[in-house]
């Protein structure tokens, strides 16, 4: 679809705000389901399921909505940046039809790295939800210095042949595929690596869930002994997995980030601070105000920052070096405004369970411990700020 004026962006909104109020299931809209709360990340588990969260993905998902500007030959719309944008601020009215690390991560490196074959197998089931994917990049030996990874990837001729194990591999005991790195190579570091696509199911794969301090176990030991994949599980060349690590990891870093902008969550999980000091009898400190201002205002300053960088990858070429800026700050602000939290809730900040807490205490308390993960995620802010230093400043690299 062509580039709409005004007026037609305008109509397209009023045509787009119709349907999605005619598909969406009347079940989510009185809050009358009981749905499974994984059924929003799709998979193979829910092929069939009549969960009305599912149904509203397979609604969403036919018009190709779930992947606006996905070409519509790999199940997207097709659709121009500007009616994307349409889109995506009516879905923000409703429940998310689908969450998934292949429309963030996986799909947009296959569209650009992928064969046609891989594209044609791939993207549409990504698109419909039909797969659930995890990410196998960091290492027990390798975590900030990924290039370091030891997994070892054999050609055995007719297939590949995977040894070694990942860590912090999110929700990989729920997965149904991974996009993974592996060593082809061990003369060489970085040019030794290559990028594939590893069906769980595969005999030889085992995942282990790892306990968080704050009680959740989101991440994943995830162990490949001999693990048999085809030929043509390999994305790009061999050896050539490097570039594409580095272009997913810009995606990545941009989804994180997107979570802080404009409509995200994740900057305001907890409520409004000020609200809470008052509430809770701590807004007569000066300081303490003057801190959850400061930490309002530098929000608010990084969704324009967000809003911005957002526009120049949709008329550029995708994200750049800069989402390394935005992920590096998003994490600090947000380890800041837990910390302010549980400094407003005073001593109801200790509740963990139990009586003489109320759930928002409780989730404050955990969701404080839950953004240490903030710096080390997408990137540690050790390795971001030093793809500021060079890509960004181009500062050369020290002596």
């Amino acid at each position: 679809m062509a580039d709409f004026g005004a007026s037609e962006l305008d109509a397209f909104a009023r045509e787009v705000r119709a349907e999605l109020a005619a598909m969406y299931p009347p079940e989510l809209k009185d809050g009358s389901a009981r749905t499974d709360p994984e059924a929003v990340w799709g998979g193979r588990r829910f092929a069939g399921s009549d969960d009305p969260q599912v149904t509203w993905m397979k609604r969403v998902a036919a018009k190709g909505w779930t992947t606006p500007t996905w070409p519509k030959a790999y199940g997207g719309a097709g659709l121009s940046a500007a009616e994307a944008r349409v889109v995506e601020k009516e879905l923000a009215k409703y429940r998310p039809p689908l969450l998934a690390f292949g429309i963030w991560m996986l799909g947009p490196v296959l569209l650009e790295y992928a064969n046609e074959e891989q594209k044609q197998e791939h993207l549409p089931k990504i698109v419909n939800g039909e797969i659930r994917w995890c990410q196998g990049y960091s290492e027990p030996g390798a975590g900030s210095d990924l290039a370091g990874l030891a997994t070892r990837c054999e050609d055995k001729g007719d297939h590949w042949l995977i040894n070694g194990s990942k860590i912090w591999t999110s929700y990989a005991d729920k997965a149904d595929w991974c996009f993974c790195l592996v060593r082809t190579d061990f003369s060489k570091k970085h040019e030794g690596i290559s990028f594939v696509l590893i069906d769980m199911a595969s005999p030889g794969v085992e995942t282990r869930p790892i306990q968080l301090i704050s009680g959740e176990s989101p991440f994943c030991e995830t162990f490949f002994t001999d693990v048999k994949i085809p030929k043509g599980n390999l994305v790009g060349r061999v050896n050539g997995g490097w570039e594409i690590a580095k272009r997913l990891l810009q995606y990545e870093r941009q989804n994180i980030s997107a979570g802080f902008g404009e409509g995200g969550s994740a900057g305001g999980a907890s409520g409004d601070l000020a609200s809470i000091a008052k509430t809770y009898g701590a807004a007569e400190d000066p300081d303490l105000r003057r801190r959850i201002t400061e930490n309002k205002m530098n929000f608010q300053a990084l969704r324009q920052t967000i809003a911005r960088s957002a526009a120049e990858s949709r008329a550029g070429n995708g994200p750049s070096a800069t989402t390394s800026i935005i992920k590096y700050a998003a994490a600090e602000f947000a380890k800041e405004r837990s910390e302010l939290m549980i400094e407003a809730l005073g001593h109801q900040g200790l509740g963990w369970d139990g009586p003489g807490f109320e759930t928002p205490e409780i989730m404050a308390t955990r969701g404080w411990l839950r953004t240490k993960a903030n710096s080390i995620e997408g990137g540690t802010s050790e390795v971001n700020l030093n793809v500021v230093a060079k890509r960004v400043l181009g500062l050369p690299d020290p002596k």
